[in-house]
């Protein structure tokens, strides 16, 4: 089901429609780009009837010509999509989202939370269908915290409640190893799981677009951002607006 809904979204078309096109889209937790991606795995093509047959084979069709899909039991395929207040990028993302679903049958809601609120009565309680979040991604692939089915209690980051065993193990064996091509493999097979299994819709890392003024020197691009190396960063003396001497 969770596969047949990735066929039915059109990543590039959530770029275009909630970044302005500044954003990659992604298959898994890390970043294109970085050594931990898994370059080898291939996204779930955009591909509605694709989705359309998935979700028939699972017992899903639109049996009564409302243009909603329902169960063997006339349940309809209809849940929320929950995000927090203030955030337009994940609103405009949860309303193309809305738009590609129902195209294949499926009616999502949108529903928008105060900040607290979202987090404390509804993702730290796992009191959702469906969530539109984001994720700061540190320079350690290690992300025990966030997938190891330990974590998935109240409050903790696996608010999904994703458990795995094979995804346990494998995490637990990337947290305890030091060569950085054998946790290359260890995150690429984990990768690969969450890719087969879906438990988040991965959908795309934004473009980072910091502004500095061009006086300042010393400025270079990293994985960790621009500003790693802040504490170096000067500017020539005849383009300083003002100085101080002792």
């Amino acid at each position: 089901m969770r596969q047949a809904i990735a066929h039915a979204v059109d990543k590039q078309a959530v770029i275009k429609g909630a970044l302005l096109g500044l954003g990659l889209p992604i298959v898994g937790p890390y970043k294109p780009g970085t050594w931990m991606y898994d370059t080898a795995i291939t996204d779930y093509a955009y591909d509605p009837a694709l989705a359309k047959t998935m979700l028939a084979e699972a017992g899903w069709e639109d049996k009564n010509g409302d243009g909603v899909i329902e169960d063997a039991s006339g349940r309809p395929f209809a849940f929320t999509i929950l995000t927090n207040q203030g955030n337009d990028q994940r609103v405009k993302t949860a309303t193309i989202l809305q738009s590609q679903l129902a195209a294949v049958g499926i009616k999502a809601s949108i529903r928008t939370v105060e900040w607290a609120s979202f987090i404390k009565e509804f993702v730290d309680k796992g009191n959702f269908d469906a969530l539109i979040l984001g994720w700061n991604i540190t320079q350690d692939p290690d992300v025990y915290d966030v997938w190891h089915s330990s974590k998935a209690v109240p409050g903790g980051l696996n608010f999904v409640g994703y458990k795995n065993p094979e995804a346990d193990a494998l995490l637990e064996r990337g947290r305890h190893t030091l060569d950085q091509a054998e946790r290359k493999k260890i995150y690429d097979a984990f990768q690969e799981i969450l890719h087969r299994d879906q438990p988040y819709l991965f959908l795309d890392a934004p473009y980072a677009l910091p502004i500095l003024s061009s006086r300042i020197q010393n400025v270079a691009a990293a994985p960790a951002g621009i500003t790693y190396n802040f504490t170096k960063w000067w500017i020539p003396r005849d383009r300083q607006r003002f100085h101080l001497e002792q």
